[in-house]
């Protein structure tokens, strides 16, 4: 299973579309396949400099632990110095933040997207927004 070109543009388009709907502001939007290459990328004007790199962390960071960011986050929160030990081992490589969320097909990881400019909660409800456009049915989670 692979993750093409045609789906990540998918899930990019409709996921600014979304943050515009909501009136976001500026975000980026990354999407990578499981092994964590880029497969597709867009910065919308306005978004500031490190919003690709924040939302490559967001994406890396799903992809290496294998839960959504959202998760992570609150996993975080129990158990600091661990998580502070992996941001560390992976070279900063992972945010701790909502917005990074894996994409699956038949329950198997072969993506990510990331996505950062607005609060957490709205950067993952654009990602969730452009999978289901994708045909990936993912709901927040509780």
């Amino acid at each position: 299973m692979s993750l093409t070109l045609a789906t990540a543009q998918t899930i990019i388009s409709t996921a600014l579309a979304h943050a515009r709907s909501r009136s976001a502001k500026p975000l980026a939007v990354l999407v990578l396949d499981a092994g964590g290459h880029p497969v597709a990328f867009a910065r919308e004007d306005g978004a500031s400099l490190f919003r690709h790199d924040i939302a490559r962390a967001k994406a890396m960071g799903a992809l290496g632990m294998g839960d959504d960011t959202r998760v992570l986050a609150e996993r975080a929160k129990g158990n600091p110095v661990f998580f502070q030990s992996v941001s560390v081992a992976v070279g900063g490589n992972i945010a701790f933040s909502p917005g990074g969320v894996l994409i699956r097909e038949a329950g198997t990881i072969i993506g990510a997207v990331g996505i950062s400019g607005d609060t957490g909660d709205c950067d993952e409800d654009c990602a969730l927004a452009g999978l289901r456009a994708a045909g990936f049915n993912r709901e927040i989670p509780a």
